[in-house]
């Protein structure tokens, strides 16, 4: 096979030419090419015009072929992450996690996809595009993609009000959804979803703006799939903030009387709201806080440890062993809201520390550098394709059709019973129409 004709068949090249050859070749064909790439002295002849033709078709193709000597997708390595705390476990998840190239690449690009919609919900919201309260979690990355490759689309997931995150996981239309812009496109989809952030037919229960509500919720659903004996689990999601509640430990007596399919998470930023755990809470080992319950502590800023825990006790859960408790050690770098500046109860320089030590999207990006997964400029184009991806949903949710007055007195019930449902007062009455399909009967 000649050289030209690898050149125009350059799926073989990877096969064919060595890497230290096809550098080589880089280098010799980058050179030739900017001896002649001068724009303002044209070639003398054809000959030379071949030439220049050749070479920069050359290096054109070896670049592209470059990053198929970093690492083959299907090879994995196996990364150390801190020891798990176990309670009431003989044994818990390995410390030493195997991780493929295609797995970390992924893990990675969800992260940097929330991070990155997450502060863009923080623009729109200083701007005033949105509207209320806006919790973000920012920082917490890892929590949310951890859990939800460790769990099916069948299982059921709610959480509290910092529950975006895993909401970016699972809506297709993020900033769309967010901003309650919707048109009848999203009836069609028979994505149209209610205003307390739950889309049943994702599996997704919100989103709940009780504090620590979740979690007596979160039983009932456990309650629902044990009941229909399906191999289903739930995850109920709360802070560190709500865990002093007396509603999480009546919670717990009855889950573990029923033995209940799932798993109670508590994201423990230290912080609560406003109040360090020190200052707050009496017991600061929260994975312990059921008693006979047993729990796992881990590291909330590292995904695979995350991924890896929830694996093994989703396992358990299935097997009629739950339910379980899990704390995750983590952090936010926002405030609790976006009106809290976040800078009242800790320092700057503490937030800088963790960011610089710590954080989940740099601490897995250092992973697959070390690994040899991919190149500093691979990454950068995964950055430039996450930020046009979010600038794309941005465009699409500001040119939407904002919902109409009447959208908010749909699909309230099942069948109505009365001919109209009334608004604010008793003298102001509306119709009610079913434009979706119903998603839990």
């Amino acid at each position: 096979m000649s050289f030209v004709r690898l050149v125009n068949n350059s799926r073989y090249i990877s096969y064919l030419l060595p890497k230290t050859f096809a550098l080589r070749t880089i280098s010799i064909a980058s050179r030739s090419l900017s001896s002649n790439s001068d724009s303002r002295q044209p070639p003398k002849d054809e000959n030379e015009s071949e030439k220049h033709d050749l070479c920069k078709s050359i290096m054109d193709t070896l670049h592209n072929v470059e990053s198929k000597f970093v690492q083959p997708s299907s090879e994995s390595f196996v990364f150390q992450v801190k020891p798990y705390r176990l309670h009431r476990l003989t044994e818990g998840p390995s410390c030493e996690i195997v991780c493929t190239r295609d797995e970390a690449l992924d893990l990675y690009h969800r992260m940097l996809r929330i991070r990155q919609m997450e502060s863009m919900v923080n623009t729109l919201y200083t701007k005033r595009f949105v509207r209320g309260f806006c919790h973000l979690c920012i920082g917490q990355e890892a929590i949310c993609v951890g859990v939800e490759k460790a769990i099916t689309k069948k299982d059921r997931l709610i959480t509290s009000y910092r529950g975006h995150g895993y909401l970016w996981n699972v809506v297709k239309r993020w900033l769309t959804f967010y901003l309650n812009l919707a048109d009848e496109k999203w009836v069609a989809l028979e994505e149209k979803v209610v205003r307390c952030i739950c889309i049943v037919r994702y599996n997704f229960y919100g989103g709940n703006g009780i504090v620590g509500a979740q979690f007596p919720l979160g039983a009932g659903l456990a309650f629902a799939q044990k009941y229909l004996n399906t191999d289903e689990i739930s995850i109920a999601v709360c802070g560190d903030g709500a865990t002093n509640q007396g509603q999480i430990y009546e919670t717990y007596n009855m889950a573990k009387l029923w033995k209940l399919p799932i798993i109670f998470l508590v994201e423990n930023n230290g912080y609560a709201m406003t109040t360090s755990m020190e200052r707050s809470t009496c017991g600061h080992d929260l994975y312990t806080k059921g008693d006979v319950i047993p729990g796992i502590w881990l590291d909330g800023m590292d995904v695979l440890a995350v991924r890896s825990a929830f694996e093994f006790l989703a396992k358990k859960c299935r097997n009629g062993e739950g339910p379980f408790i899990v704390e995750a050690s983590t952090y936010r770098y926002k405030g609790h809201s976006v009106s809290d500046p976040g800078v009242g109860y800790r320092t700057r320089e503490e937030i800088n520390e963790v960011r610089r030590k710590s954080d989940p999207i740099d601490m897995m990006k250092k992973r697959i550098l070390d690994a040899k997964f991919a190149t500093e400029k691979q990454l950068k184009r995964i950055i430039s394709d996450v930020k046009a991806e979010v600038n794309d949903a941005l465009k699409e949710a500001m040119n939407d059709t904002e919902l109409t007055e009447d959208h908010l007195f749909n699909d309230v019930f099942v069948s109505c019973l009365q001919p109209h449902i009334r608004g604010i007062t008793p003298f102001t009455k509306h119709t009610h129409s079913n434009t979706g399909k119903i998603q839990n009967l």
